[in-house]
């Protein structure tokens, strides 16, 4: 139970790790303030000498203030939201590299020199047989792929799989892809893309999630083909999509507003959530029993006065921008 995330400061050519067990969706809520408002509200949560793993993290942060590099990742809940949260911490982080970590802790670990192994258990990529295509009837789906054909044309399809799993089967899934039926043309931006040319032997990937991984190419399967890897630029995969399934450009504004919106927003009270799950009734000859790490809050941002009408200056500023290309749009 929880939402785990893992934090990293880097001063004075020392690191240490926190931990929060609730935190994971408070990411960049924390980070917004920019780096003295982030570092303490790292400070202020528990110290610990471990680390996660790729599992059990679901949101961290690493600020260097040595080399003013930030490396992050959560689950922003959608391209609109990533790109809204990436615009502000362009903002409120000036002359900092500013970088999403798609490795997940696999960013983080290389950043410090550890590799990027040290948090993943031998043999974590699944690989599989392909014998389908999780295609979507949805026009929301998770991830667009797309294939360049003989003839050079490109077709594309709406999948249920997050973008790094499509690599899963290696290159037969591209005749799988071939035989599959039409997808239904999108409402909403997916978490990523991936497109496959067998000609140039190239496979070009972006997304707003982590990727885990993406950085050990060759994957198991793909030892002959190349990586492009986009980060979260769609617009080289857009550029190649057929006229009649395009990528939409879901409205900035809103989800700046949204960000601005939990600016000062507590952390929920999990102690009911806690007290229901301990008095429900277990299996027979079982008690339940509450993770003491779930029992410490977490300790949110804090900033400053000064830090604060900074941000929400960034905010306005950026919400006024969306919306003025937006209605030129």
């Amino acid at each position: 139970m929880g939402a785990r995330a893992q934090y990293v400061v880097v001063e004075g050519g020392a690191w240490q790790r926190y931990y929060s067990h609730w935190a994971a969706n408070r990411v960049v809520d924390d980070l917004l303030p920019g780096p003295a408002a982030a570092t303490r509200c790292f400070r202020a949560n528990r110290e610990i000498d471990e680390w996660l793993d790729d599992v059990w993290c679901e949101g961290a942060a690493l600020v260097d203030h040595d080399r003013r590099v930030l490396l992050w990742f959560a689950d922003a809940g959608s391209w609109a939201d990533h790109l809204a949260a990436r615009a502000v911490l362009a903002r409120t982080w000036p002359d900092w590299d500013v970088r999403f970590a798609h490795d997940g802790l696999g960013d983080l670990t290389h950043h410090l020199g550890l590799g990027r192994d040290l948090t993943r258990s031998p043999g974590w990529f699944e690989t599989f047989e392909p014998i389908g295509f999780a295609d979507s009837e949805s026009t929301d789906p998770r991830t667009v792929v797309s294939l360049r054909l003989p003839d050079g044309s490109v077709r594309a399809w709406g999948g249920d799989w997050e973008p790094v799993e499509h690599l899963g089967g290696g290159p037969g899934l591209i005749d799988l892809l071939v035989a599959s039926p039409a997808t239904p043309a999108l409402t909403d931006m997916p978490d990523g893309g991936v497109h496959f040319d067998p000609q140039a032997r190239t496979v070009s990937l972006w997304a707003v999630c982590t990727v885990a991984g993406i950085h050990d190419w060759p994957l198991p399967r793909w030892e002959d083909w190349a990586l492009d890897f986009r980060g979260d630029d769609h617009t080289q995969q857009a550029g190649l999509l057929p006229a009649g399934f395009p990528f939409p450009q879901p409205p900035l504004a809103a989800a700046l507003k949204r960000l601005g919106k939990g600016l000062g927003t507590p952390p929920p009270d999990n102690g009911p959530l806690l007290a229901r799950a301990t008095a429900a009734s277990g299996p027979e000859g079982t008690t339940p029993v509450v993770n003491p790490a779930a029992l410490i809050p977490h300790e949110p941002a804090d900033p400053t006065p000064a830090e604060l009408a900074a941000l929400r200056t960034a905010l306005d500023a950026l919400v006024a921008e969306a919306e003025e290309k937006e209605e030129a749009n």
